[in-house]
């Protein structure tokens, strides 16, 4: 089998019907096998009776008893996937089925993940857009490398590479930020295409405040993990210069050194030390995720 497409969905009976029978009918003009998964996770409005009603023989359906999180349902789907590519794709009806295709192609040309780069014009609403914006950044300096999507749900990847860090992957919705960090940093190649989304029925699952905050923490998580150092050195730094600053002004104002100045000093070197075994041990990390061969 080709391709798997997963479709994780949680309440989203006001979209799925007809973004599923989108989704087939699109399907139907591919020359090689390929399957639909849908993971229901742990839906309570009417979205499982209407999966447990559509009749196709491409189409898997499953259902975790309870709600896991999204990252979650995909992990769900990649497990049960039988095609060479995985193609994920967001259920609630913004994404067109059309890019499928596209990121399909992207893929057979020999990149390792694809992703769909949303337009400024398909944000839900502005303080989105300028939390995308600022994610976007963050994970970029992380990365050494320019994000231009960190978030976007619609993705794609060869089922044996993205298999290899699905433990790494949270439940929720940080799994696309943490597959992007995880390609750039064991050397896999990573390429966006440009897409636009159409508005959605229903209410959005993410909350402006307390999914950014979580963001930021998930952020700060995987750049430890992937590279410490982006962290530790700028704070190394920032105690060094502060110890500095504060040791002129001490000599300056009253003549006198203090105890705090020598106490800044050790905590810069200890923060570069720490930044520096945290570095060695993200190597040690995935050493043994070995680059495919093309």
């Amino acid at each position: 089998m080709k391709l798997s497409v997963i479709i994780p969905v949680f309440n989203e009976k006001e979209n799925i019907e007809n973004f599923l029978s989108e989704i087939i009918e699109f399907c139907k003009g591919f020359s090689f096998r390929y399957e639909i998964i849908v993971v229901d996770d742990g839906s309570t409005d009417g979205t499982a009776e209407i999966l447990s009603a559509f009749k196709s023989e491409v189409l898997k359906v499953i259902h975790h008893k309870h709600n896991i999180g999204n990252g979650g349902a995909v992990k769900t789907g990649i497990r049960n996937a039988e095609g060479e590519y995985v193609i994920m794709i967001d259920g609630d009806g913004q994404h067109y089925p059309e890019d499928i295709g596209r990121i399909l192609e992207k893929l057979e040309e020999g990149y390792h993940l694809v992703v769909g780069a949303r337009d400024s014009k398909s944000q839900a609403s502005f303080f989105r857009a300028l939390g995308n914006a600022v994610y976007n950044k963050l994970a970029s300096y992380v990365a050494d490398f320019e994000i231009k999507d960190l978030t976007s749900g619609l993705r794609g990847a060869k089922r044996s590479l993205i298999s290899k860090f699905l433990y790494m992957f949270p439940n929720g919705f940080s799994y696309p930020s943490t597959s992007t960090l995880a390609f750039l940093k064991v050397g896999y190649s990573l390429a966006y295409i440009p897409i636009t989304t159409r508005k959605r029925k229903g209410k959005s699952k993410i909350r402006i405040i307390r999914d950014g905050l979580k963001f930021f923490k998930i952020i700060a998580k995987i750049t430890t993990l992937f590279s410490p150092m982006k962290i530790f050195f700028p704070v190394s730094v920032l105690l060094f210069i502060s110890a500095i600053i504060h040791f002129l002004y001490r000599l300056f104002v009253s003549g006198k050194y203090t105890l705090f100045t020598g106490i800044l000093i050790l905590s810069s070197i200890f923060t570069l030390l720490m930044g520096l075994i945290s570095e060695q041990v993200s190597t040690l990390y995935y050493k043994d995720i070995d680059i495919e061969k093309d």
